[in-house]
């Protein structure tokens, strides 16, 4: 039925060959057939409106049942409306997606597949006329050296070609009709399965990756060595740019600064760094964009370069740094990476070489390093958008193949553009297919341990759910890998044409309860630092100041500002609760609530997960400012360096020490800044910069670009120009050991990573709550099983209870709490032997159950069972 009523209502007569409708005294002309539609009577039926909820409420037509709707699929198709006189009242194209996959869905081979006979080649392409291969010796060859033509069968074109061509090169040429140019076009595209490039991206390698020669030594046998993972709550991410990592390491040398082998350096400073953080518990290294993206060109000669010396004598708020950079900014070496064009194939210009073999075995290289310093590999994917469109450009290639298939269009025919750029459509089944099958490859081939959606809420709760089941069925036995162990995760915002389920059921923050995948919990983190990333950033929260320590923005009446905090304190409390709907807790007023039943601002409830594996908790990623600017900004800027480090310390420590999966940007824990830029995917190695000599935190290196700052740049300005903003590499290194600490005592109990929603239900304890608690802060608790406590299982051999406080007060916490006295709490031994003497001045009195903590603090107190 779905067949028959998507192309009723959209078909009237088809057209080769033509630039556009070229009218005549009936409307229409230069149409090769015409066909009448039948008006079928009630509405479209259950299962088109669930595949396509936009167009509910169209009408259904019928097309003649002995018409041929597979050759119908390859021409320019255009609906017209006739009047009773037979003149034409209205025309317009249409949209086949709901056809294709009705009648070309398809579960075969894609991709090269090489076999002792040849290579076989697949390409799913229904709407294209003719399609060959142009097979290339090497990836300079302007002119292909044969080119073969591909036979079709239900919409999917192959041919076998010689074994000996693998190591070449390959394009297709596609004759299709595109909607961008009403007209027939010849495409020139990359295969949609590629797994290696040209250096310059413009052919497909052609390259077998189970070789023996694309495999460092051991590569076979890594998934017996992959670090040991209890449980999935077990999982900690560290946030990190490939290019950052190194680009500034002079422990690396030259030729692999800012690439994949700088990764494989045993004794550099960056990679001494990340043992640290793996030696103290972190599981997880989150790598932004890994694929090959644009607006970076893979070939290093091609890349405008900026002579730094020349910047770094330059005041620390000198426009002049960023007019340099923006200068070059699209023709350096520096992009987040979020501008996909080939998911499936390593980023070349973060290779030696970006031709041949070379982005493929130095990737592997860098998943083998990262593993045997302990840590398990996610790669950032960005499957909601390509960054290319059209029958031309370089970088376009599914809209090559497919014309008006994988990427969204609205009602009026235009590609939605609410993520970005070009939005994909996983609604429909071989978008999704292509998702799923460039997941297991990049698991299957690469080893990774985990994926971080972009932008997920984009993407269909279907395709995410069959991805993950897939990946978890992968076995060791079988496929060489472990798929049970890979984590899912992504930003599950619900906006654009998507939200409220607007294209199906999306993989937003509410429709994921009960999968396990995880999503980013932004409520923790405007909670804690105040406003939000679209708000005024001089909005205060939790830990910047709000109503203890006003920084002179309106924040409303003394009243508000009481409102506002307790309530950004329900929200934080929920959030290390794991932001589990069900947890209840006793809100500001004296309620017993669920989370669920706490509200946002906008009536949104605060709490959206059912375990705690489905929580993301942050409060700072590569988005945004770093966790030191927004608190430099945030906070009254009479107050010291010590007490803004002290700050950034214990944003991290209300992350570290909740139940849920923490999230960790790269350098938080050294005070990294990149000079109050609020959006650096642009901004060049100057303001990305991270130092692991801890010589500097990258403050003050110039006001940030023009382009998404300027509007701030009166509040920038002053900071940057105030010396005493500036942290010392004494700060940088204290907090650094303090942020080590904050890991040791998250995995010194498993009481900090409960697996279970009952579990923490059960266990976990909000004190200091209510309409007569002190503002400004947390009392935790976390009891084990014992004999007190009927059918609570023990799991912590060590701890019996916990106590974690945290006081984001400028002044000094003193807190009475009869239930908890009586206990035998002793400040945690990790903060005993720490280097933060005041941590150390925490007090807790048995016999009243008082507890006395530092400004701006976070103390753990512990019971232990030998006691």
């Amino acid at each position: 039925m779905l067949l028959e009523i998507v192309i009723s209502f959209l078909i009237v007569c088809t057209i080769q060959e033509r630039v556009g409708l070229l009218k005549s005294e009936d409307g229409i002309d230069g149409y090769d057939s015409r066909i009448k539609l039948e008006a079928e009577s009630g509405s479209l039926p259950t299962d088109v409106i669930e595949k396509f909820p936009h167009i509910r409420n169209y009408k259904p037509f019928k097309v003649p049942s002995d018409f041929d709707i597979r050759d119908l699929v390859k021409s320019q198709l255009a609906v017209v409306c006739f009047d009773a006189e037979g003149r034409m009242i209205q025309g317009t194209g249409l949209q086949l997606p709901g056809v294709l996959d009705e009648l070309f869905s398809y579960d075969g081979p894609l991709g090269a597949h090489f076999t002792p006979e040849g290579v076989s080649l697949h390409l799913w392409a229904p709407t294209a006329q003719a399609v060959s291969v142009c097979i290339y010796k090497n990836p300079l060859a302007e002119s292909p050296m044969e080119i073969c033509p591909l036979n079709e069968v239900n919409g999917v074109w192959s041919t076998t070609v010689a074994s000996s061509w693998e190591g070449c090169y390959y394009l297709y040429k596609v004759s299709v009709y595109h909607p961008s140019t009403l007209k027939v076009e010849t495409c020139y595209a990359n295969d949609p399965y590629a797994r290696g490039l040209s250096g310059d991206g413009s052919k497909t390698f052609l390259v077998n990756l189970n070789s023996d020669d694309l495999k460092p030594e051991g590569w076979d046998k890594l998934a017996d060595k992959k670090p040991c993972l209890r449980s999935v709550s077990d999982i900690s991410i560290y946030e990190l740019h490939v290019r950052d990592f190194s680009a500034h390491d002079e422990t690396v040398g030259p030729e692999n600064r800012g690439g994949y082998l700088a990764f494989t350096i045993k004794d550099s400073a960056g990679v001494n760094h990340l043992q640290k953080l793996s030696d103290a518990g972190l599981t997880h290294l989150h790598l932004l964009p890994t694929f090959q993206f644009g607006d970076v060109d893979d070939e290093k000669d091609n890349w405008k370069s900026l002579d730094t010396s020349l910047l770094e004598g330059l005041p620390p708020d000198s426009a002049e740094a960023q007019a340099r950079i923006t200068e070059i900014q699209n023709d350096d070496g520096y992009n987040w990476g979020y501008n996909p064009v080939l998911w499936g194939v390593p980023k070349g210009s973060y290779a030696s070489d970006p031709t041949g073999p070379h982005r493929i075995i130095e990737f592997r290289k860098m998943v083998q390093a990262l593993n045997r310093i302990g840590l398990n590999v996610v790669l950032d994917v960005v499957y909601n958008h390509l960054h290319a469109s059209g029958p031309h450009d370089k970088d376009s290639v599914l809209d090559k193949i497919v014309p008006g298939y994988y990427l969204r269009r609205n009602n009026d025919g235009f590609i939605e553009n609410s993520t970005c750029v070009n939005n994909t459509a996983s609604e429909h089944y071989m978008v999704d297919r292509l998702i799923r099958d460039d997941l297991l490859n990049w698991v299957v081939n690469y080893k990774v341990d985990g994926f971080r959606f972009d932008l997920m809420g984009h993407i269909m709760k279907a395709t995410m759910v069959k991805a993950k089941d897939a990946i978890g069925n992968l076995r060791k036995e079988s496929d060489g890998v472990d798929g049970s162990r890979v984590y899912l995760y992504g930003e599950g915002w619900n906006f654009g044409e998507v939200a409220q389920n607007g294209r199906g059921i999306n993989a937003s923050q509410f429709n994921l309860s009960g999968t396990g995948i995880g999503s980013f919990n932004d409520r923790i983190r405007d909670a804690t630092l105040g406003g939000s990333p679209f708000g005024h950033p001089l909005q205060q929260g939790f830990i910047t100041g709000l109503l203890l320590q006003p920084n002179g923005h309106a924040h409303g009446p003394e009243a508000t500002q009481e409102l506002m905090l307790s309530t950004a304190k329900d929200h934080i409390q929920i959030g290390m609760a794991a932001n589990l709907m069900d947890y209840v807790l006793t809100n500001h007023e004296g309620k017993e609530v669920k989370g669920s039943e706490v509200l946002m601002h906008d009536a949104t409830p605060v709490a959206y997960a059912s375990q705690p594996t489905e929580t993301i908790s942050y409060v700072s990623a590569h988005d945004n400012e770093t966790l030191f600017d927004i608190i430099s900004l945030k906070t009254p800027m009479e107050i010291s360096v010590d007490e803004r480090c002290r700050i950034n310390h214990l944003a991290s420590s209300m992350i570290a020490l909740s139940q849920g999966i923490p999230f960790f940007h790269a350098g938080d824990e050294i005070l990294r800044s990149k000079s109050l830029d609020r959006d650096s995917y642009n901004s060049g190695d100057w303001f990305n910069r991270l130092d692991f000599s801890y010589n500097s935190n990258n403050w003050g290196v110039g006001l940030p670009p023009k382009g998404k700052n300027e509007h701030s740049w009166p509040l920038i300005k002053p900071r940057l120009q105030d010396p005493t903003f500036k942290p010392q590499r004494s700060h940088i290194v204290a907090t650094l050991h303090k942020f080590l600490d904050l890991l040791r005592i998250r995995y010194s109990s498993p009481l900090f990573r409960l697996d279970t929603a009952k579990a923490i239900q059960e266990r976990v304890r909000f004190h200091n709550t209510g309409p007569s608690s002190i503002p400004g802060a947390i009392v935790m608790s976390i009891e084990d099983g014992h004999k007190g406590i009927p059918n609570v299982s023990q799991i912590d051999p060590i701890y019996s209870f916990i106590v974690v406080i945290f006081n984001s007060r400028p002044s000094e916490f003193s807190f009475l709490c009869p239930v908890l006295k009586h206990r035998n709490l002793e400040l945690h031994p990790v903060q005993v032997m720490s280097g933060d003497e005041i941590v150390k001045k925490s007090v807790y009195d048995t016999f009243s159950g008082n507890f006395t903590i530092p400004a701006r603090t976070t103390t753990v107190f512990v019971e232990s069972r030998n006691v």
